[in-house]
């Protein structure tokens, strides 16, 4: 039993908004968290309640938010007990070589997407071996060698804690969409603009107000062929166990 008041006893003018969260669309679900997370406590006890609720179902961008919701506003009760429920965080992390993604669920449960970008590439490194974590980059070759489970963890994240917005899939999609032509896809990521490349790290954009498929940073692992395998990899057509 949670030892915070149930949402039924919530004051009525919170009732409409209870119910956009559990029963609407996932775009009317955020768009009630955000009206939750400025509602002061009452609003962070209605979140943490649906989060309960929903603790046994697939995590979703909505139970991603409502987390962030409650980090950012440093409520250190719900804190403890979103951490007693999911002490590896909401997400599971399933890795085909023991790797350990804990910390980078941290940081995009903090929104430090700058710092999440660099623990991306590491994670990516340590996939590669030894060689790679010493040289800090990606020949693709080593790309085209990664487990399935670990590319679709590093991509779940970072969907779950980014509205959806972020994540290799999403680079992906945007890439078909564009008949695969590279230049429109840097341009559409906001990796090059006006046909300059974008500049590391002061003009990234480090919020959830960057494009969607701006994070995290591929284009770092060097050069096209790098990405282009880790686009064409056959953790985005195949389903996993």
């Amino acid at each position: 039993m949670s030892r915070f008041t149930s949402p039924s006893s919530a004051a009525a003018e919170f009732q409409p908004l209870q119910e956009q969260l559990q029963g609407g669309s996932t775009k009317q679900q955020l768009q009630a968290i955000e009206e939750l997370a400025v509602a002061g406590e009452t609003g962070l006890q209605i979140l943490w309640e649906c989060l309960l609720e929903r603790r046994q179902a697939a995590p979703t961008v909505s139970d991603g938010r409502m987390i962030q919701v409650i980090y950012a506003a440093d409520h250190k009760p719900l804190i403890q007990e979103v951490e007693r429920c999911w002490p590896r965080g909401r997400l599971p992390m399933p890795s085909a070589q023991g790797i350990d993604y804990h910390p980078l669920q941290q940081y995009l449960v903090a929104q430090a997407f700058e710092e999440a970008d660099r623990l991306t590439l590491k994670k990516l490194c340590e996939l590669a071996g030894p060689t790679a974590v010493q040289r800090n980059w990606l020949y693709f070759t080593e790309v085209e060698g990664f487990p399935v489970e670990d590319l679709l963890t590093l991509d779940r994240l970072w969907q779950l804690y980014s509205l959806g917005k972020f994540g290799f899939s999403q680079q992906r999609q945007i890439w078909l969409g564009a008949g695969r032509n590279w230049d429109v896809l840097w341009e559409r990521i906001a990796w090059k603009r006006e046909g300059r490349w974008t500049r590391y790290p002061g003009e990234f954009i480090w919020d959830l107000t960057a494009p969607r498929g701006h994070l995290p940073l591929s284009n770092q692992l060097r050069g096209v062929r790098a990405i282009a395998s880790l686009l064409n990899h056959p953790a985005w057509t195949q389903e996993t166990t």
